[in-house]
């Protein structure tokens, strides 16, 4: 049992076997290229997260373990600070919660939803008129990225019958996903000479069963996802960076500009929109406020909530990244979201892939 940052306790009471995630009326697609079945090797990093093809990182791509810039704690706290305002609540909607990135992880995510009263012991939505916001990332590294998918679609429409609603937003790696099967071996423009879609999806935690798995309601659903939100004063984003701002001056423009890219599927216009949506880290450091205060300028909101950048990264608190590898495992280094950048940035990324925990919480935050 773990005490979670202005939560109750959460208790690992639910596994994949205890819940029954009923099919869909999938469409079978052309397959691709997935290669044999089997879990996806390990990148140059010696771990099934972030590398890059032939080892040639171009400008903005996900950091490597062994590049990944790590600070002291000391240079960055966590405070808990409380909003600004109180924030409005739509009428007649019920309290809001965000989940962070999943990464296939699906028993995970059972027992967080559980714990905060979301789902019922049978997996299904039990929450009313609560609303909930997936802030991406899905699929890659975790062993059930297309059950993750299936079970937010199966959400999505029993919290709208309910007079709720359970949404999700367009992370990296739905980008690399819909990329990988779309475009597969064709050689794109990475900025460091010729790099594929299937090579860095392999190389970031691609998972060879997710790809058999993966059908056309799935890339459909993924492609119509919204890059960006708000939602009670809540800026909602996957990413940890200001490349959203090269996408437009409204939310709207944002989401639709991302729409149309990837409605166009052109290979090294998709590949450019997944490098700049990899970029991290912007709301760290000096300048992190300065970075939030921008993006809150353009699109409204008194606080920018993002996963894709793991906590203990943030913290410096990095541990095993591969739980598997026979390593001893110290227990989750998070409990609960990381407030920084002068109160202005919230961190949903609890770093479950490397032995953390997958973080579902109720915004505001409590002080």
């Amino acid at each position: 049992m773990t005490q979670g940052a202005g939560q109750g306790p959460v208790v690992r009471t639910a596994t994949l076997r205890d819940f029954r995630v009923p099919p869909y009326a999938l469409v079978p697609v052309q397959s691709g290229e997935p290669g044999p079945s089997g879990p996806a090797t390990a990148g140059p990093s010696g771990h099934p997260g972030n590398a890059v093809p032939d080892d040639e990182p171009p400008e903005g791509y996900t950091p490597t373990e062994r590049d990944l810039p790590v600070i002291n704690r000391g240079d960055t706290v966590q405070v808990h600070v409380g909003p600004t305002a109180e924030p409005s609540v739509p009428d007649g909607l019920g309290p809001l919660y965000v989940v962070g990135d999943v990464h296939g992880y699906l028993d995970e995510l059972l027992a967080a939803l559980t714990a905060q009263g979301l789902i019922d012991a049978d997996g299904h939505w039990a929450a009313g008129t609560a609303r909930l916001w997936f802030l991406g990332d899905f699929t890659d590294r975790g062993p059930d990225g297309i059950g993750v998918i299936d079970l937010v679609m199966r959400l999505s429409a029993e919290a709208a019958a309910a007079g709720g609603y359970c949404k999700a937003l367009m992370g990296n790696h739905e980008l690399l996903l819909i990329g990988a099967r779309r475009f597969g071996d064709t050689h794109v423009n990475s900025g460091a000479g010729t790099a594929t879609f299937q090579a860095a999806w392999l190389l970031n935690g691609g998972q060879r069963t997710d790809m058999e798995r993966l059908q056309d309601v799935h890339l459909q659903w993924m492609s119509r996802l919204d890059a960006v939100v708000e939602a009670d004063g809540h800026l909602l984003l996957h990413s940890d960076t200001t490349a959203y701002l090269d996408y437009g001056s409204t939310i709207e423009d944002v989401n639709d500009t991302i729409h149309q890219i990837l409605t166009r599927n052109d290979a090294d216009e998709c590949w450019d929109l997944f490098r700049k949506l990899t970029k991290r880290f912007a709301f760290r450091d000096d300048g992190g406020p300065e970075a939030v205060r921008e993006l809150l300028s353009r699109y409204g909101g008194q606080r920018v909530v993002h996963g894709h950048s793991p906590i203990p990264y943030l913290l410096g608190e990095v541990g095993t990244e591969d739980a598997s590898d026979g390593e001893a495992d110290t227990g989750p280094l998070v409990e609960g979201p990381h407030v920084y950048a002068d109160g202005l940035a919230i961190a949903m990324d609890g770093g479950v892939t490397m032995a953390g925990k997958l973080l579902v919480v109720r915004l505001p935050l409590e002080n």
